[in-house]
């Protein structure tokens, strides 16, 4: 078989199935334990941290694994939503992934006011139509960097720094990105950022338990969009207990 879908999913690194595998057999304590079995996996936890933060060019501290790709989006939107109940209104593009577009589209159901961005005959935003779209009460802009049908490299950190001139956060989905072209966080402007391994050869399948961060730029734009058990597993920010292995 020849497979064409990597936008879709990839195979498994070899090098990165072999660092998995302790944590699917010895190293399979709980990274949120007190006792040491547990910490050994916390400090392992934390090293992923760092590198995935390495390869975004930010800080540890502003990576949260989530479930997957629909969380992350759905995190970022939410978080900015909840921050000023004033603001009602968000600004995306009509090419972006199902994981924004649907949300959108239930959010105008709840009374939200969505602007979708045109795209043209060769999938490219407009930027000066993005910044005419841009209001007082505009809670955030989302814009995928990388579509994962045509290929199209939108500007996101130029689009990040109009957000920023107005004041207004900002999402990308990078899914499609990181791995691929060089990123450098603390260069841009960009609040919210998401990024998954299972595009770029890495452990995340299924549900892409923890296979994906989303890399949160200031402590003040994240909102938790769930609690229960284990509030520390992920830096106070998101509950439930650390999926290891796939993180």
């Amino acid at each position: 078989m020849i497979y064409f879908d990597n936008n879709a999913t990839t195979s498994i690194d070899p090098a990165v199935l072999e660092v998995m595998l302790p944590f699917l057999k010895e190293e399979y304590g709980n990274p949120s334990s007190a006792y040491s079995f547990g910490k050994r996996v916390a400090r392992a936890l934390e090293h992923a941290r760092e590198q995935v933060a390495a390869l975004v060019g930010c800080e540890p501290s502003e990576i949260l694994f989530t479930s997957c790709g629909t969380e992350s989006d759905n995190t970022a939107l939410q978080s900015a939503l909840s921050i000023d109940q004033d603001r009602k209104h968000i600004i995306t593009s009509k090419v972006e992934h199902s994981a924004i577009i649907k949300h959108a589209e239930a959010l105008a159901r709840r009374g939200y006011e969505v602007t979708w961005l045109d795209v043209d005959a060769k999938g490219m935003i407009d930027l000066s139509q993005l910044e005419a779209a841009i209001r007082p009460d505009t809670a955030i802009v989302s814009l995928m960097w990388a579509n994962n049908e045509t290929g199209v490299l939108f500007p996101i950190e130029e689009a990040a720094e109009i957000c920023r001139k107005q004041q207004t956060i900002f999402h990308t989905d990078a899914v499609q990105a990181v791995g691929k072209i060089p990123i450098n966080l603390s260069t841009t402007s960009i609040q919210f950022l998401h990024c998954g391994a299972g595009k770029s050869r890495g452990a995340s399948r299924g549900t892409h338990s923890g296979g994906r961060s989303i890399r949160t730029r200031a402590s003040r734009h994240f909102r938790a969009t769930s609690s229960g058990a284990n509030p520390g597993s992920n830096r106070q920010r998101r509950s439930g207990t650390t999926n290891t292995q796939h993180d």
